[in-house]
């Protein structure tokens, strides 16, 4: 079978259009193009029932045959939105190509069969992608199968029924399939449709954020899943669906909305916080979701400013490769930013961003002038106290901010605290990665302020918010590790103002425990980055001007600066340098108090030192001064023991 046609050669896309898109050149055009160019690459690695898609890479740990299964999956839902949002017209062989895989993959005597969908297993994810494709694409696909497939196929996705699946976003893969089913006369049970819906409800927070499962459990899943599938179940259901669950799912999604596009930088990056950072793109999915839906605050050229600026970011960054395939990292390969469920097909979940193409050419999200996104035009703060996180940006160099005081990705007590350098870290942006050492090594210093012993530094672990209001958040941990004391606390307030953050800690400890405080960790592949360091500061710069700094302001006047460099421990780059101070403690619960900087605003890191500080004016009470003179009063609130 030859490969499908392109909209545009897979070397050369389509020129961009300032005038249409002045911020990132892109059109629809440019969007059906990297579909097609996606889906071309992975045509080799077809097999020949077209129903496994064997890519190169680290298998996941559900093994090749599973993998080879969510190939063609997350593929398909790719192909589908390019076929749907075409009316069909993409030549025929892409839809053969889906077609001819779905009947060998769900017969199973054919030698290219899928695994059955058992409890808590990989295909649950799987099929709920098969299942909206089936459902986008029902004209030119379903509708036109032979009788013996369409039945084995609905044996295939029946095995949902009367299963169990993970108490998490994994539950509405469950709701997905199992309405798809009664959509085609399958089997299904409306309970476990409802049920899974009703827990969703369980997890919601307010202000549109749910937690992805009981705990804390905040990032991206809420993105391109929690508000994703209750949006796409409507789409199937049509009018099964209660109609005032579908009004408060849409209510959510535009309340998530509003927040949501505080999370990309002007280059178009997200922030790299949470896990599956490998799915990219996809963080562009609930901002088309709300213009199907007509449940968006945002004006239609927003939508398309910040959604082709994700896409625009990647491929930039040679993403994909020059194979055109999606690899297990964030740009290059880079297998720590990724999960041990990970195999080589997963970051076709990014296929979410495409969904987009669903809405017709003439829609106002691709024929209005792209309008500028928050970071664009002036400095913000954002308190979102659901997450317990703060975002400030700045339109100088264009980077968000994300300081993170409620967490941490860990189920409730009493399960064991644990230590995650994509979720316990105090900050992340969109221009720097999180240290990420090697298995078994403590997570890097960058963002983090532990307790030293000789067995290693202490974790952070679990976060328990205090609050996030205005433009300031706090938080406290108990500093566990090797020699970790659980009757210890760090207590830690941020405010932020511009690009700075200031952080003031009330660390309790022995005396004479050396206590460390790091900044941003900065990467790139050239070169390591520069440093310097003086009294009780330190300082490292990549070439191109991004700086991160750290300046002592209280409480480090015996400290240590230096700047610690790696290799291999950043998916920003293989050279990467962290700003930290460490010093003894005295004893008690003194405060201690520092300057954060990332910026690549040149006025900004010429001289990071200069205006700030802080003065003691009570107990357990600082006044702050920013670089710009601003000041704040800030006061840990401890835990009430």
């Amino acid at each position: 079978m030859t490969a499908p046609h392109l909209s545009a050669d897979a070397g050369h896309p389509p020129p961009p259009d300032p005038t249409l898109s002045r911020y990132t050149g892109y059109t629809r055009a440019h969007w059906e193009a990297t579909a097609d160019r996606l889906l071309a690459a992975l045509r080799p690695y077809a097999g020949p029932g077209l129903a496994q898609y064997r890519l190169p890479g680290r298998t996941g740990h559900s093994g090749a045959w599973s993998d080879g299964l969510e190939g063609y999956a997350r593929s398909f839902l790719l192909a589908a939105f390019r076929i749907a949002g075409s009316g069909g017209d993409v030549g025929p062989t892409l839809i053969e190509r889906y077609a001819t895989g779905l009947a060998a993959g769900v017969d199973p005597r054919h030698p290219e069969h899928w695994p059955p969908i058992t409890d808590r297993s990989q295909p649950m994810v799987e099929a709920a992608s098969i299942a909206i494709a089936l459902h986008e694409t029902r004209p030119w696909i379903w509708d036109r199968l032979s009788d013996s497939t369409r039945e084995m196929a609905v044996a295939w996705l029946g095995g949902f029924v009367g299963a169990t699946a993970n108490d998490s976003n994994w539950r509405l893969f469950q709701v997905i399939t199992e309405e798809f089913l009664a959509s085609v006369g399958g089997p299904y049970d409306r309970a476990e449709i409802d049920g899974g819906l009703d827990r969703l409800d369980d997890w919601y927070r307010g202000d549109g954020w749910y937690t992805d499962g009981e705990g804390r459990k905040f990032d991206y899943y809420n993105a391109w899943a929690l508000h994703l599938y209750p949006f796409l179940w409507a789409r199937v259901a049509g009018h099964r669906a209660d109609p005032a669950r579908v009004a408060t799912h849409r209510a959510r999604l535009r309340e998530f909305l509003d927040s949501h596009q505080y999370f990309f930088g002007s280059d178009g990056a997200p922030v790299h916080q949470g896990r599956s950072l490998i799915y990219r793109y996809a963080t562009a999915a609930p901002l088309w979701a709300g213009a199907l839906a007509d449940a968006t605050p945002l004006p239609p050229g927003r939508t398309r400013r910040l959604a082709s600026g994700a896409l625009k970011h990647f491929t930039d960054h040679q993403v994909p490769d020059g194979r055109g395939l999606l690899s297990l990292g964030w740009y290059r390969p880079y297998l720590p930013v990724t999960q041990p469920y990970s195999g080589p097909a997963s970051p076709y979940w990014a296929s979410k961003a495409f969904l987009g193409l669903l809405l017709p050419a003439d829609h106002p999200v691709w024929t209005a002038p792209e309008e500028a996104g928050p970071v664009d035009t002036a400095d913000r703060q954002l308190a979102l106290p659901a997450p317990g996180w703060l975002l400030h940006s700045t339109a100088a160099d264009g980077i968000v901010r994300l300081v993170n005081h409620g967490t941490d990705r860990l189920p409730p007590p009493p399960a064991a605290s644990d230590d995650s350098p994509h979720y316990t870290g105090f900050a992340y942006s969109t221009a720097t990665a999180p240290e990420t050492p090697p298995p078994g090594e403590p997570p890097g210093p960058d963002n983090r302020i532990a307790l030293l012993a000789p067995t290693g530094p202490s974790r952070r672990g679990r976060i328990h918010p205090l609050y996030a209001e205005g433009r300031r958040a706090a938080s406290w941990h108990t500093p566990l590790g090797p020699d970790g004391d659980e009757r210890l606390r760090i207590t830690t307030a941020s405010v932020v103002r511009g690009p700075w953050e200031i952080r003031v800690h009330r660390v309790e400890a022995p005396a004479g425990t050396p206590v460390r405080a790091g900044g941003w960790a900065v990467a790139c592949d050239d070169a390591p980055p520069l440093a310097r360091t003086g009294e009780a500061w330190a300082v490292a710069r990549r070439a191109d001007g991004l700086t991160s700094a750290l300046v002592g302001l209280f409480g480090w006047d015996d400290a240590t600066a230096e700047v610690t460099r790696a290799r291999g421990h950043n998916a920003y780059g293989d050279h990467s340098a962290v700003p930290v101070l460490t010093a003894p403690h005295p004893g008690g619960a003194p405060l201690l108090a520092t300057l954060v900087v990332l910026t690549a605003d040149p006025l900004v890191a010429a001289d990071v030192r200069t205006g700030a500080g802080a003065v003691l004016v009570s107990d357990g009470t600082l006044e702050v001064r920013f670089p710009d003179g601003t000041t704040e009063t800030v006061t840990p609130v401890p835990d009430p023991r």
